[in-house]
């Protein structure tokens, strides 16, 4: 891999991600644009203990521009976007409309390839991989920001889950603190290891799905596939390697190999679920990490009590129909599936490559 750093116009950095040591990247960035002002402000909720980011600035960016002038395509000529390059394989970029700046935390955008109609499913094994190096090396220089407590990487797909943008690419927020859905976890965490004498949560939850099978989806040398007991979405798989490891960071050459042969398939399978002439399931796979600060909070927990996991799930529930997030989700947090998870996880075996 090849890393190539520059910037853009207005000030923001990009990053180029090369399979090949021999590729130049030296192309200028020609818009006219101004220093990048944002308005990010994190304010947090005294009855729920959470934080919301206020961010009105985001009200101006771009939403679904016609393909011909899609931001994320290369540049070309003198249609102008946020690649100066005239092709890329993979390339990371300062968000121009971002949600956390500054002291707030920083928003990256992933472009996964330059291809405007392709999917990421549709890479090959190497721009899989690539992806992965990037996501990797990105957790790495983010996670030595002051302001950086925790880096999420993630993919949101289809205009159901709202993608205002049509290229495939995914994003990374690195938040100034840590997530209310990770601190969930590290609560479980803690009380599960003070329970059990010691014992990981995530090691037991990974070792019952093993010995059950009935969810299990997909299964590696590396890695493990499942859609877990109490599912919240109809369809629902957590992605584990199966050593151990807190982060990106820690993922050894073995896992790293197999990882594209084993995401691509669960998502190819995801678009296989309601049939092949249904149009395109749309997703969110997101990446779970160990925050980077201190977990004195969570009594006896450590880092390497955490476990690196991807969730990937769809909000479509049936053909032609979403699972919205009404009044006992959104008011109560209390979720209510349709489909049982173990029906979920044998319709995601039928439609495996054959």
């Amino acid at each position: 891999m090849k890393k190539t750093s520059t910037r853009l116009a207005d000030g923001r950095e990009l990053i180029y991600y090369d399979v090949r040591d021999d590729v130049v990247r030296d192309a200028a960035d020609r818009r006219p644009l101004d220093r990048t002002v944002t308005t990010s402000e994190i304010r947090r909720d005294p009855l729920l203990g959470d934080s919301v980011a206020i961010a009105s600035h985001r009200q101006g960016r771009t939403y679904h521009p016609p393909a011909d002038e899609c931001p994320l395509c290369p540049s070309e000529g003198d249609r102008l976007s946020e690649i100066p390059d005239s092709s890329y394989d993979v390339v990371v970029f300062e968000n121009r409309f971002p949600s956390l700046a500054g002291d707030s935390g920083r928003c990256e955008v992933v472009c996964f390839t330059s291809d405007h109609d392709q999917s990421f499913a549709d890479l090959t094994e190497e721009q899989a991989g690539l992806v992965l190096e990037a996501w990797t090396d990105r957790t790495a220089e983010l996670s030595h920001l002051d302001s950086v407590e925790q880096v999420f990487c993630f993919e949101n797909r289809g205009a159901e889950i709202g993608v205002t943008l049509g290229h495939p690419h995914g994003q990374i927020y690195a938040y100034p603190f840590t997530t209310p859905r990770t601190a969930l976890m590290l609560r479980s965490l803690a009380e599960h290891k003070e329970q059990t004498g010691g014992r990981n949560l995530f090691a037991d939850v990974v070792d019952k799905e093993l010995a059950e099978g009935s969810r299990v989806v997909l299964e590696g040398e590396h890695w493990v596939a499942f859609v877990p007991y109490a599912a919240h979405w109809p369809y629902e798989v957590h992605l584990y390697p199966k050593r151990q490891v807190p982060d990106l960071l820690a993922l050894d050459d073995a896992a790293r190999t197999e990882f594209p042969q084993v995401y691509l398939e669960l998502l190819r399978r995801f678009d296989r679920i309601f049939g092949e002439d249904q149009p395109a399931t749309p997703y969110i796979a997101a990446w779970h990490q160990a925050p980077f600060g201190t977990l004195d909070a969570f009594d006896g927990v450590t880092r390497d009590d955490f476990a690196l996991h991807l969730e990937l799930f769809t909000i479509r529930r049936t053909s032609g129909k979403l699972k919205f997030l009404a009044g006992s989700e959104s008011g109560m947090s209390v979720f209510i599936n349709d489909v049982p998870p173990e029906a979920a996880a044998a319709r995601l075996r039928e439609v495996a490559s054959k």
